[in-house]
């Protein structure tokens, strides 16, 4: 009987240390992954804009309970769509939109096009996918800007080559960062 009662308390006492050791680990699994899952919800959301393509780009900044969104967008309502996104976003209280809408263009649009065609037939294609592609053609008043990410710095070095080559471009600035971006 009393071997049976020592059998007994012992696992009553590991039983209850274990729920002790679970709920600390899940506690702090919880508080780490917050911050992440906040931008995490952000990316996805901006991803599923309805127009948010190839020649837009928005970057955003978590501090404390605001988002600071910027960036320059051609496509029309994809700023305001962006705001509306990302406002309901729990933990989220202020969305600061410092986002530029890009002027209408036809010169612009026609360096758009021949950069894209330039871009996929003679360069490294696979960065220009028609949802969430790795690099944007941001083109502004002649100028175009190449934002995102490429695997190799050798790609980099060809769209940035292919770009100063297109008839109407006064400059090109070249923001693509070379690795992979994680939280994509």
């Amino acid at each position: 009987m009393r071997k049976l009662r020592n059998i007994l308390t012992l696992s009553v006492a590991i039983f209850a240390l274990s729920f002790v050791n679970i709920s600390a680990q899940t506690y702090t699994l919880a508080s780490t992954k917050s911050v992440k899952t906040t931008e995490q919800q952000i990316a996805k959301k901006l991803r599923g804009l309805p127009y948010y393509g190839l020649f837009d780009n928005i970057t955003y900044q978590v501090t404390g309970s605001t988002i600071i969104l910027t960036g320059k967008v051609h496509s029309l309502g994809t700023k305001r769509d962006a705001v509306a996104a990302v406002k309901d976003i729990p933990g989220i209280s202020d969305v600061v939109n410092n986002i530029q809408d890009l002027p209408p263009s036809s010169f612009d649009d026609r360096i758009r096009r021949q950069a894209y065609n330039l871009f996929t037939s003679r360069g490294p294609a696979q960065y220009f996918s028609t949802i969430n592609p790795d690099v944007r053609i941001i083109v502004e008043r002649g100028r175009i800007f190449l934002e995102g990410f490429v695997t190799r710095q050798s790609d980099s070095n060809t769209l940035n080559i292919l770009a100063l080559g297109i008839p109407g471009v006064f400059e090109v600035q070249n923001n693509l960062i070379v690795g992979r971006d994680v939280d994509r």
